[in-house]
């Protein structure tokens, strides 16, 4: 075995010897145009790094944890300096960040709400009423560690919020007023209000909370909920039957104070502008996607993984996803700043900036699945040919090699005849093709031209988008352009003249098995589709270079002028184009697409069960099927949600019971239950716990502001100050936001509510303690309050319509999963066949759903883990890698469809190979589905799956040794060209991924579920 290994690295040094330098390629270089012939390296050498993560070059990082040599007693004080060294500079750096900024705005921001209670001549703005802590809780509700544009958003969010429960109180109190003194029926009146104006009111902010998922909407719900339930439960006005807005006019003055804080320090203070943010991701997202261009490219080439196990891979990849993540969002945020800037145009043409970015983020997952397909297959053992490996066919011995690890890139010279490269030493070697020589033949030919437009590429993407900051303007080369045009040019002509030197003559009429032949195209359609994949690739930057230009020319000399074409409400339907969010959606097409969690697949009656039905029948299910929204998971949580805040608000209609409600501060109960009622029983476990957690917190740290201040306010505000830096570091840093706000809340509500009340600024509530406060008895009744409220929404949702977020996922799932078995079956290729108009596999809307679809399910995996089930604790490391397959199927499945997308109508070549292949596609297609079947049932029923299912190899075998055997044919040469194989290369890759990924499926779920034996299948 060493000799052999031995022997061939020596023939492979002797071949190294007579070929010419492997790196000269001609390319073209972007910023002049000019073409050139040099060394091509497509990444530059890594920094080293210490272990602390630090470059082993700076000079200026901290002292503390680079120390090695062991502290004698006598550096004790040395040390001890050193230590406070590095929490100063820890500090300072922290401070100096952005989200250190935005910890010291959340507090500063607090400390003027704060000053509505401290201050006389504010508090008496307010009236006599308590809950002039509002105040300060609105200011850490919309904070202002926000950009410019969600400042924005938070403020019309803020006015819709408070309009929603203005009306919810003033029309109770008409209500009841309307019963009570004209009727004389004050009961009925008082149930109207509590079930349809109480219960549905409440009910409906908790479906809107739910059906948007915002965390500004949810914050907004919030808030909308404390007036409502303050204004019908708590100040009586309602149960009087009598009209008073001097709480609502109160709410309206504390949320005009609350926003105007938080504004002005978001604008003033550190402002933060979307726009710019969005540009910074656009720089660092370009940054990390010639980091990944290269290295998937450079990974290709020489055959090895190696490079994509690197950490600094694995660090682009983060950096790359995390930007593509925070794009939209600051686009969206961006959008307000335009819109009140009068810059529409700008905004439109940075969302077709982002458009392009998420296709080349697509084009990028073409490029890695095709050199993931080559890794594969370079992985397998060399004994014999692979499929003699998978088939179990007798190999020949004298055959056995090492797994296979390209330790050079062996390209052509650049002289272009190829002919420096040395021919196989004997006959047979040349007429058995493994992985290794094959991929040699492809990259000793593709090589130098896919090196060369990535270099071209990657100088166009490191020198893009934006110049350095403050600015950000624009900086495009006049010259990219037409560089990349020649570099695509450059490329195209040289991959069509290595294809017809790979596929001469002399060499593909050789006679090869099936299984020989299928591997080859496995390798054909693995290096076609990467070759493709970079081609689209720069074709998607030629668009981006486009856009920027047409972004500079917006930016320097807006032709239109500013616009504020929004505010033109009576030109709407000019101006509807500019007003679609992001990303685009028909609503047409989505309109008959479910958005509720799903749950059983429905049977939908055919037309010959319709005319068995009688009259009678036919009237029953049209009306079962107009009462179809009621069977909805969003619709019963709307009807649940708001039937408990109705019960829980009943005493305070209760002449007996009201005096019970108010002691124990009913209202931030019912609060507390409107926060912690969440779709699923996982969520409201883990929204209860925190709201809990959080009121006992803030309680305990109010007792003790309290005392240390003796209700002294300017230690007091000191105190409140202190407390909220610790709680915007939860929020903003740590991204707890739900804590951090449960903190803050209690804490206004026991320590400036007693304060208050020691200097004479409420009406009444003499029950705990009046001019001096008892603030554990405050503290108290406002944690009695959070805890019944956050059992009665708990009991609610385990009760009431109990929707189990582990049976959600696995429901989910089985949908999922037979969506994704009727999409295969569905055959667009012979629909363009015949000549007929077929939108691919998926339309935008149903690709688009699919995937917010598989977003609704990894919450459900969050939320699944805090569900307590006796039987065992929620695997969710083997549903997390089932969600992960199932998007590298997703992707798998648009790769092919943007090709479906792109060229709707089929050439005479692309015809001529469809025909061909006709009867394997549709075994395939339909095989997939079965599986796809299989899958949904064993997960939906947590049943095993049968081990002898029937494998999709075979039949994409037989596809690829039939496209092969498609190139001998004659008239292969003249009908079809190499582009018109790049959709069954296609094709042939996304099955291959397809069959990998349904492997792993069901091996995961036999370790979920086991294997059918005959203990599991007694018949009892």
């Amino acid at each position: 075995m060493t000799t052999n290994a031995n022997g061939s690295n020596d023939q492979t040094r002797s071949r190294r010897q007579l070929r010419p330098n492997p790196r000269q390629a001609t390319l073209i270089l972007p910023k002049t145009g000019r073409r050139v012939k040099r060394t091509v390296t497509l990444r530059n050498t890594p920094r080293l790094k210490t272990p602390n993560g630090n470059s082993s070059t700076d000079e200026g990082a901290p002292l503390l944890g680079f120390r090695k040599a062991r502290q004698r007693p006598s550096d004790v004080p040395r040390l001890i300096l050193d230590v406070l060294k590095y929490l100063t500079y820890s500090a300072w750096t922290f401070a100096k960040s952005k989200t250190g900024k935005g910890v010291l705005k959340c507090s500063i921001a607090y400390f003027l709400g704060s000053l509505a209670t401290f201050v006389p001549a504010i508090a008496a703005m307010l009236g006599q009423q308590d809950g002039k802590h509002m105040v300060a809780t609105i200011t850490v509700y919309f904070h202002p560690a926000r950009s410019q544009g969600s400042m924005f958003e938070a403020m019309i969010l803020a006015v819709l919020a408070f309009a929603y429960a203005a009306f919810i109180g003033f029309t109770s109190m008409g209500v009841s007023i309307f019963f009570g003194r004209v009727l004389d029926l004050v009961a009925l009146g008082h149930a109207v209000v509590l079930i349809v104006l109480c219960g549905g009111g409440l009910g409906l902010v908790g479906w809107i909370k739910q059906r948007l998922g915002n965390p500004l909407v949810n914050i907004s719900c919030s808030l909308t909920s404390l007036a409502i339930i303050t204004v019908v439960t708590k100040e009586g006005a309602v149960q009087a039957g009598r009209f008073s807005d001097d709480k609502i006019e109160q709410v309206l003055k504390m949320i005009t104070m609350g926003v105007i804080a938080t504004t002005a320090v978001s604008f003033l203070i550190y402002p933060i502008s979307a726009r710019v943010d969005l540009r910074e991701n656009l720089i660092s997202f370009t940054d990390s996607l010639s980091e990944i261009l290269a290295m998937i490219t450079q990974s290709f080439l020489t055959g090895c993984e190696d490079e994509l196990q690197m950490p600094q891979y694995r660090e682009a990849m983060d950096k790359y996803k995390s930007q593509l993540a925070s794009m939209e969002k600051n686009l969206l945020e961006a959008k307000y700043e335009h819109y009140v800037a009068g810059t529409e145009k700008q905004y439109q043409l940075e969302a077709k900036l982002v458009e392009c970015m998420q296709r080349l983020a697509q084009n990028i997952g073409g490029l890695r699945s095709a050199a993931t397909t080559q890794f594969l297959i370079l992985a397998q053992p060399r004994l014999g040919s692979p499929s003699e490996l998978r088939r179990g066919l007798p190999v020949d011995k004298t055959r056995v090699e090492q797994p296979l690890i390209l330790t050079a890139i062996d390209e052509v010279s650049e002289s272009g005849d190829g002919e420096s490269r040395p021919e196989p030493t004997s006959e047979a070697e040349s007429s058995i093709p493994t992985p290794d020589n094959a991929f040699s033949d492809f990259i000793h030919h593709l090589g130098p031209s896919i090196k060369s437009l990535a270099f071209t590429l990657r100088e166009i993407l490191d020198d893009l988008p934006f110049g350095p900051g403050p600015e950000y303007e624009v900086t495009v080369n006049a010259r990219y352009t037409s560089s990349l045009e020649d570099a695509i040019e450059l490329y195209s002509q040289s991959r069509e003249d290595a294809i017809c030197k790979i596929y001469d003559a002399e060499r593909i009429n050789k006679q090869r098995s099936i299984e020989v032949e299928a591997d080859f195209e496995e390798i054909a359609a693995s290096c076609g589709v990467f070759s493709y994949a970079l081609q689209d690739f720069a074709r998607e930057m030629k668009i981006y270079l486009d856009v920027l230009d047409s972004l500079k020319l917006e930016i320097e000399e807006r032709p239109d002028g500013r616009t504020w074409s929004w505010l033109k409400f009576w030109r709407q339907s000019r101006f509807s184009t500019l007003g679609t969010e992001f990303p685009s959606t028909n609503s047409d097409q989505e309109a008959n697409i479910p958005n509720n969690i799903p749950g059983s697949p429905h049977r939908r009656p055919s037309a010959l069960d319709t005319e068995k039905r009688g009259q009678k029948a036919n009237l029953r299910y049209r009306l079962w099927k107009a009462l179809a929204v009621f069977r909805r998971d969003d619709t019963k949580f709307a009807i649940k949600v708001g039937a408990g805040a109705a019960l829980y608000a009943l005493p305070s209609f209760i002449s007996s019971m009201r005096p019970v409600y108010q002691h124990f501060r009913g209202e931030w109960g019912l609060l507390s239950y409107m926060l912690v009622c969440s779709m699923t029983i996982g969520a409201s476990n883990t929204t209860g716990f925190a709201r809990f957690f959080g009121t006992c917190l803030g309680a305990i740290c109010a007792i003790v502001a309290w005392t240390l201040s003796g209700g002294n306010p300017f230690v007091l505000a000191l105190c409140g100050w202190v407390m909220s830096i610790w709680t915007a570091y939860i929020i903003v840093a740590q991204g707890k936001g739900p804590m951090g706000r449960f903190i803050m809340l209690t804490y206004n509500l026991s320590a400036l509510y007693a304060y208050s009340l020691s200097v004479k600024d409420l009406d009444g509530d003499g029950d705990e303690g009046g001019l001096s406060p008892i603030i554990t008895e405050i503290a108290f009744h406002r944690v009695v309050a959070v805890l019944t409220g956050c059992l009665w929404g708990l009991i609610i949702t385990r009760l009431v319509w109990p929707i189990s977020a582990r049976q959600k996922l696995k429901d989910g799932l089985s949908v999922l999963w037979l969506r994704m078995g009727l999409i295969w079956k569905r055959h667009p290729l012979e629909d363009r066949l015949q000549g007929q108009i077929s939108n691919a596999y998926m339309n935008e809307a149903e690709e688009a759903h699919l995937h917010r679809f598989l977003s609704q399910l990894e919450k459900l995996r969050d939320a699944a883990g805090s569900e307590i089930n006796l039987r065992a604790p929620f695997p969710k490391s083997s549903y997390s890698r089932l969600l992960g397959t199932t998007s590298g199927m997703l992707d798998a499945l648009h790769a092919i469809n943007v090709l479906f997308l792109k060229e709707p109508r089929l050439s005479s070549g692309e015809a001529s190979i469809l025909e061909s292949t006709s009867t394997e596609r549709a075994q395939m297609r339909l095989r997939i589905s079965h599986l796809f079947q299989v899958m949904a049932s064993s997960i939906k029923l947590e049943y095993p799956i049968n081990d002898a299912l029937p494998s999709i190899e075979h039949t994409r075998d037989r596809l690829l040794a039939k496209i092969f055997g498609f190139r001998k044919e004659e008239k292969a040469a003249v009908i079809a060209s190499d582009k018109d194989f790049a959709l069954l290369y296609t094709y042939a890759l996304v099955t291959g991924q397809v069959e990998k990924a349904i492997v792993e499926i069901g091996n995961e779920l036999e370790s979920l579920f086991g294997t059918l034996d005959e203990e599991l299948l007694k018949l009892q």
